[in-house]
């Protein structure tokens, strides 16, 4: 075993007792004869643990503990006491400290709990070094990514967030784009100011515009009293406005006005309110499709485009997976409270392999599930969901080789839809699961694509 522990004690006979006993495990150990002295010492040196009487003459175990965590919040102090005194010990827990010993000590029950002390130091250690690592590789906060694709976001984040032009990020379910969202309000001089996202999708087309811009008293049945939208809410914020391609057109025409006249009016009032916001949208839809279909604004999509972001799928940035789900372990670890220190090998390649449909937010949601599930240190194996352990590969799901001069990844997904749509006797519910996407994406690719039961106009029954 090694570390190193500091022992304050001032009875001479006990502080050389326990340092023998400590330094035959192979601790690397000090001594101090109270409270001060050993203030003195960690102002030149570091140690993993500290090792105090709770009562001493002069300064207390008790004041020497506030100051060391004042200090150092995340210090490991581990107080001793007298059978009479073990309340107050009980206290400095509460207070912060790690345990602690009633005198006299058993030599078993030392040295177990300095076990537990060092593998908690160990813990927080790793997690000290995953953040230095992480902040070195990541230009924005809580966004994990090496991947030249993931460095590219970082740029434009930082490059744009001081500045007051809407952004629209590109990406699919489970990529991070309210993260990165956030991430550019909290960039901008508007971080001090109001936060407000909303899922497009998530609120019926009657309530949306209530939503946005509020109500007055009586507007409508159930109106019973004057409600502010998130527009007025967020005066001198950002709003974000996630899956904006599932807002109706009639909507649509609305926010556009909007942002045009930095004005609202709230449903059932007569009196244009300004308002001051910052807009962020996102989609995981092809807007230039869906503006030569009529589904989306040409005139909202190029107020909304001024500065675009796209975040690549997990499955394109596989270099960032083990990062990610280390990340994750430690996360987990902190908040559950779990013993989980990382993943065994065989999992990890389990891991590396798998295709992520979705994406960075499943990868999160089968590591808390693999921490939770663990019997050991380690992730294993079957502590896995069956998706990952029988799921396909990122680089061998597909039943042929690649041809040397590529394929028309339009047609093969065309083909694989119809594929699907055959083996789900064209009911979509059904299809959609095969393929790994929602009832609403796969709606928008029949109709894309043109997909009926005949294979023609996509008329036919879906």
């Amino acid at each position: 075993m090694t570390g190193t522990i500091l022992i304050v004690d001032d009875e001479r006979a006990q502080r050389e007792i326990i340092q023998t006993i400590l330094e035959g495990e192979g601790y690397r150990v000090a001594a101090a004869p109270g409270g001060r002295e050993a203030l003195e010492q960690l102002e030149t040196s570091e140690f993993d643990v500290i090792l105090t009487d709770l009562k001493m003459q002069g300064m207390s175990g008790m004041e020497l503990l506030e100051r060391v965590l004042e200090a150092d919040p995340l210090q490991c102090a581990i107080m001793m006491t007298a059978h009479g005194t073990v309340d107050s010990a009980v206290e400095a827990m509460k207070k912060g400290a790690f345990d602690y010993l009633e005198k006299p000590l058993e030599r078993d029950n030392l040295l177990l709990t300095l076990r537990r002390a060092f593998e908690r130091v160990n813990l927080l250690r790793e997690n000290r070094v995953l953040q230095k690592r992480l902040k070195e590789t990541s230009s924005i906060p809580n966004i994990i990514g090496e991947h030249p694709k993931m460095r590219e976001v970082f740029r434009i984040v930082t490059k744009i967030a001081p500045t007051a032009s809407t952004v629209l990020i590109y990406g699919e379910s489970g990529t991070g784009k309210e993260l990165v969202a956030k991430a550019i309000h909290d960039g901008s001089p508007r971080k001090d100011k109001p936060f407000f996202a909303i899922n497009c999708a998530a609120i019926p087309e009657s309530l949306m515009e209530s939503e946005l811009f509020g109500h007055e008293k009586g507007a409508f049945t159930g109106a019973s009293s004057r409600e502010l939208g998130i527009f007025e809410a967020a005066t001198g914020g950002t709003v974000f406005l996630d899956e904006i391609g599932e807002m109706s057109v009639a909507m649509q025409a609305k926010l556009l006005r909007a942002i045009q006249s930095k004005e609202i009016r709230r449903v059932g009032g007569k009196v244009n309110i300004p308002v001051d916001v910052r807009i962020i949208s996102a989609t995981n839809r092809d807007l230039e499709a869906e503006i030569k279909r009529g589904g989306f604004r040409e005139d909202l999509f190029y107020r909304l485009n001024v500065i675009r972001i796209t975040l690549p799928p997990l499955r394109e940035r596989g270099s960032d997976i083990a990062a990610l789900a280390d990340f994750f372990v430690k996360k987990c670890s902190a908040q559950a409270g779990v013993t989980v220190r990382g993943i065994a090998k065989p999992a990890l390649k389990l891991i590396m392999d798998y295709s992520w449909p979705g994406n960075v937010r499943q990868l999160e949601s089968v590591i808390e599930r693999g921490a939770l599930m663990a019997e050991s240190d380690l992730i294993q194996p079957e502590d896995l969901p069956a998706e990952i352990t029988e799921g396909l590969s990122r680089a061998g799901w597909l039943p042929f080789e690649l041809p040397p001069d590529g394929i028309q990844f339009d047609e093969l997904e065309r083909n694989l839809i119809i594929k699907a749509m055959e083996r789900a006797d064209w009911v979509i519910a059904k299809a959609a699961p095969l393929l790994g996407m929602s009832y609403k994406t796969l709606q928008y690719r029949l109709e894309k694509f043109e997909i009926g039961r005949d294979r023609g106009t996509g008329n036919g029954d879906q």
